[in-house]
């Protein structure tokens, strides 16, 4: 035993510095609502009664503890909000996906024991935790923390006493105990997720914050709020901008249920929710184990025969509706949602069209020497020089964004009037073929229950049947987005260009909607060509 984690076996800390661990281990209560926030999605709560001790006291009793033993307290390793238990996904280096579990806080703090240096530049001698259930409850890490002990000569120590790893008997009894602690964790887990099963099935809503458009009981809804949300969803899908929607709501100090200012990200969170068609929904959470980032996925709760599970409140859309929203959302990244600080409209969308070259253009604010009103500008193709573009277009800017505008205006005129000649769509021809699929489902699982057919078969052709679900959903979607777009009622473009307060955000959004581009062509020595011919638009659609 070395002179470090002998003095810390007898309790002498004199001259030695020490960091402290403190985590807080919470599990994941699922929640139908999103609040209308996404850190709403999971609530979390203390996994035993140990944990209600916070990290902050956990820091504090560490220090104290420590420093009446004649030693310095250095650091703290603070880990709100993590399980020592739950194995996430990953990506093994040799290329193999296994399954561990995930705190980066805690293997950075062996890994500075190791070295003896702690994040601050302090140098570090040993490790305290409040507990050994505070250290850890997975075997594979007590083995890491072992070896820091045993092999890099760095005591880990708690303040309750039933940590040992200094000595032989004592890490063979914290083998045992967290053992025991593991399979706790794994006893509770399944009970919540038991319990959670049955709340799904029963459609019973679950959460902490009330979601946007219900009342407290989460049951009734908020006249409101809900009829706010009936008319983002038409006006999304009638081909409105979240933008537009989202600076609408906040003009007119519009907040989510937790009193904060509506975003882009938080009202498609909102209207992804399948509460807003009745649906009970649920949320799987993993680790992508490429990026090592968390994925969370919302799943519409299904019953033993493979219908969505109706929760117990009142709807505010048609499934329909939803379903069309879902097809919006979920093809990928949405025209115009991004935020944009640029401060003139054709920015971004116009190019240079001379030789091929395609530079996005550049405003540039006309010289007084050339004689133009106060404000004037132009766009024009940066030069060589700056590493891209070719320097040979210039074009009159407020002309140009009026040409824009134009475009616009006449290119959603042309889809209303589109919309009024087009005879209302039949029904989805395919609707029998999902309900088929379904059925195959609900047959196949039956199967394996009965114990007619083997795993691997179970397995292989249900992956086969939920592509054909997943591929028939889509196609309805898509369907369905065509079909409410022909029976709403169009924007009027015209009127939403020069309503009163409308921003530049909200207008560079809808012609990111319209266009993919406008290419501006040059214009010979000596020609005169009109603003009109020298623009080319290109239509998103194309």
């Amino acid at each position: 035993m070395t002179d470090d984690v002998q003095r810390a076996h007898w309790g002498n800390l004199e001259g030695q510095n020490w960091a402290g661990l403190a985590r807080l281990s919470t599990e994941e209560v699922e929640g139908d609502d999103l609040a209308a926030e996404p850190s709403d999605k999971h609530r979390f709560v203390p996994m035993t009664g140990r944990d209600i001790k916070s990290t902050e006291e956990q820091e504090k009793d560490g220090r104290s503890f420590v420093e009446s033993r004649g030693g310095r307290y250095v650091y703290t390793y603070m880990e709100p909000d993590t399980s020592a238990w739950k194995r996430r996904r990953v990506r093994l280096p040799d290329g193999r996906t296994a399954y561990r579990v995930i705190r980066p806080v805690f293997e950075g703090a062996l890994e500075d024991l190791k070295r003896g240096t702690a994040p601050n530049g302090d140098r570090v001698d040993g490790l305290i935790v409040y507990d050994i259930d505070r250290l850890t409850r997975d075997p594979r890490h007590l083995e890491d923390a072992i070896e820091v002990v045993e092999h890099h000569h760095r005591p880990i120590i708690d303040i309750t006493g039933t940590l040992d790893l200094l000595t032989d008997n004592g890490r063979a009894m914290a083998r045992v105990l967290v053992t025991m602690a593991n399979k706790q964790s794994a006893d509770t887990a399944r009970r919540v997720r038991r319990k959670h099963k049955a709340l799904r099935e029963k459609g019973i809503p679950v959460g902490g914050t009330r979601p946007f458009g219900w009342q407290d009981d989460k049951r009734t809804l908020n006249p409101k709020e809900a009829q706010l949300l009936r008319d983002a969803a038409r006006r999304l899908v009638e081909g409105a901008t979240w933008h537009s929607i989202v600076a609408e709501w906040n003009r007119q100090e519009i907040v989510t249920t937790r009193g904060n200012r509506w975003t882009r990200a938080v009202l498609k969170e909102v209207m992804r929710n399948p509460r807003l068609c009745g649906h009970r929904s649920y949320t799987i959470s993993d680790i992508d184990p490429e990026t090592g980032r968390e994925t969370r996925q919302i799943v519409v709760a299904q019953d033993d025969e493979g219908k969505a599970v109706i929760g117990q409140w009142q709807p505010i859309i048609t499934v329909a509706e939803w379903q069309a929203l879902v097809a919006i959302i979920g093809e990928g990244p949405i025209r115009g949602t991004g935020h944009n600080t640029r401060t003139y409209l054709g920015t971004g969308t116009l190019r240079c069209g001379k030789d091929g070259c395609g530079a996005p253009l550049r405003a540039l604010k006309a010289a007084r020497s050339q004689g133009k009103p106060e404000g004037y500008f132009y766009y024009g193709c940066p030069g060589k020089t700056t590493g891209r573009g070719c320097g040979g277009i210039k074009i009159g800017g407020p002309e140009t964004d009026e040409l824009i505008a134009k475009l616009v205006i006449a290119k959603y005129e042309e889809e209303a009037a589109a919309r009024e000649a087009t005879v209302t769509p039949r029904a989805w021809p395919k609707e029998v073929d999902l309900a088929n699929a379904r059925e195959d489902m609900a047959d196949l699982k039956q199967a394996r229950r009965n114990r007619q057919i083997s795993a691997e078969r179970y397995y292989a052709d249900l992956n086969e049947y939920e592509a054909d679900e997943r591929r028939l959903i889509k196609e309805r979607n898509a369907w369905q987005r065509k079909t409410l777009a022909v029976r709403g009622k169009p924007v009027d473009m015209a009127k939403e260009w020069h309503r009163d307060g409308v921003t530049l955000v909200e207008r560079r959004a809808y012609v990111e909607r319209v266009l993919s581009a406008v290419v501006v062509l040059p214009v010979g020595r000596g020609r005169k060509v009109s603003m009109r011919d020298r623009l080319v638009p290109i239509f998103a659609e194309e």
